[in-house]
């Protein structure tokens, strides 16, 4: 009886942390990617939040008053002094796999350095109205805005 609730409880635990497997990645340029998932989840992600939250290692450093600090890696909080801001209307130009893992988006600010794993992606995508609830939040509080900045 013990070793059958044993083998109940790792299977449940190992089905807990893997994340579902992909079956479809779109993307639909210049606006957004959609991705599903095996267990039937599936998701439209924005440009702007795949964008603010991109993976890639120099979007780890942010700086809102000049000092610049490191975040990490699979963090999907934005610290406030780590913010991106003014990317609204920022749009995907292509998109190309990595090996069987991931896609590297090239985003038409020239930002392509970040690799979105599949199991990053589905994680953006069950978390997307807290992370931009959140990211709205932290632009409000430092008086910063999703809008790009105009020029002088």
């Amino acid at each position: 009886m013990a070793a059958a609730v044993g083998a109940v409880v790792r299977r449940l635990h190992a089905a807990a942390v893997q994340p579902p497997r992909l079956t479809k990645l779109a993307l639909h340029a210049p606006k957004s990617v959609e991705v599903e998932f095996a267990d039937g989840s599936s998701f439209h992600l924005s440009a702007e939040f795949l964008r603010v939250y991109s993976p890639a290692a120099d979007s780890k450093i942010r700086s809102v008053r000049g000092e610049k600090k490191k975040k990490s890696v699979f963090t999907a909080e934005i610290m406030s002094d780590q913010v991106i801001f003014g990317r609204r209307h920022v749009g995907i130009m292509s998109a190309e796999s990595v090996g069987n893992y991931g896609v590297r988006i090239l985003f038409d600010d020239l930002h392509k350095t970040g690799i979105f794993t599949w199991d990053y992606l589905h994680h953006l995508g069950s978390n997307k109205f807290s992370l931009m609830r959140s990211y709205i939040r932290t632009l409000r509080k430092h008086g910063l805005s999703r809008d790009p900045q105009r020029r002088k």
